[in-house]
């Protein structure tokens, strides 16, 4: 959703943006460009492969950059240790990236036999084999279900938990073979891969995704400046809610066209929400990259 991304944060020459999630560097690059080099754009990526490629992506603009080894969590603190003060705009593009789907090693995808990783830093200690080898099967269950949104969590926990007994599961394979067998046959004719909502769950659970996006969002509405917006995109439903539920909390729904420059509708509340809605991708954009067709862009501004 590049375009949207760049109608709403409104790249200029001299502006400030941070970019949460900068991953391959394709936002970033697009809202460099605008400003034309005159800016600073502060990039974070908890993932230091993605970064390694953003920094040569945005190599043309490598003065107007600081890209930043954090998670998003600790917004406030890198921006701080930047000398950073209340940036223009902040991006939040959240999710796993296709560079960590298609890179079998990193344990991410049920498609593809690898260890059990899932770390979107591979610094951390906490990983895919940890939750699944040595968490309590209560607890499995109340990740898979809370996360993946599966109807089916006790008895894939269950059944992890006998298989794990007899040896420790090792692979994405391995573990994408014990959720297929647990759930019915007829369930798994519908809704896409079998394993998708476990992955999912344990993914967000290694990361701590939920965690992480809880913590950012009070901080990007703290740091911005008067005027300044934030853009959400999530790809899962629960981020999308928790989005949703905190702009409602601190905003109000603004009558005004959001493209303009300023407003005087008189809505109260420290944000003004720009998306009544969630923007979603075109239809051209969703057949070009379908792993794009679940994202849910929503921003807003603050007053």
């Amino acid at each position: 959703m590049l375009s949207e991304v760049v109608d709403i944060l409104r790249p200029r020459p001299g502006k400030v943006f941070v970019d949460a999630t900068v991953g391959d560097g394709g936002h970033a690059l697009a809202l460099l460009e605008e400003m034309g080099g005159k800016g600073c754009l502060i990039a974070l990526d908890r993932d230091g492969e993605a970064l390694d490629i953003a920094r040569e992506r945005l190599a043309t603009y490598a003065k107007s950059t600081l890209l930043v080894h954090a998670e998003f969590s600790r917004l406030e603190e890198v921006l701080e240790r930047a000398g950073v003060e209340a940036p223009h705009g902040i991006l939040f593009d959240l999710g796993v990236s296709s560079l960590q789907l298609e890179e079998a090693e990193r344990g991410f995808s049920y498609r593809r036999g690898a260890r059990l990783d899932m770390r979107m830093d591979r610094g951390q200690e906490l990983d895919a084999w940890k939750v699944v080898n040595r968490y309590e099967e209560g607890e499995l269950a109340r990740i898979i279900r809370a996360y993946g949104e599966e109807r089916w969590a006790s008895r894939i926990a269950r059944n992890i938990a006998l298989a794990r007994k007899r040896a420790p599961i090792d692979t994405t394979d391995r573990l994408a073979e014990i959720v297929r067998d647990s759930i019915p046959a007829a369930a798994r004719r519908r809704g896409g891969h079998p394993a998708r909502r476990t992955f999912q769950a344990l993914r967000m659970e290694v990361n701590g995704e939920m965690r992480n996006l809880e913590a950012a969002l009070p901080q990007a509405m703290k740091v911005l400046r008067g005027g300044g917006r934030v853009v959400v995109i999530s790809y899962h439903s629960l981020e999308d809610r928790m989005v949703k539920r905190f702009f409602a909390e601190h905003g109000t729904r603004c009558p005004c066209d959001p493209a303009l420059e300023g407003c005087g509708c008189g809505a109260g509340g420290e944000l003004r929400i720009l998306t009544p809605r969630p923007l979603t991708p075109s239809q051209r954009e969703v057949s070009e990259n379908p792993r794009s067709r679940s994202a849910k862009l929503r921003a807003a501004e603050k007053r």
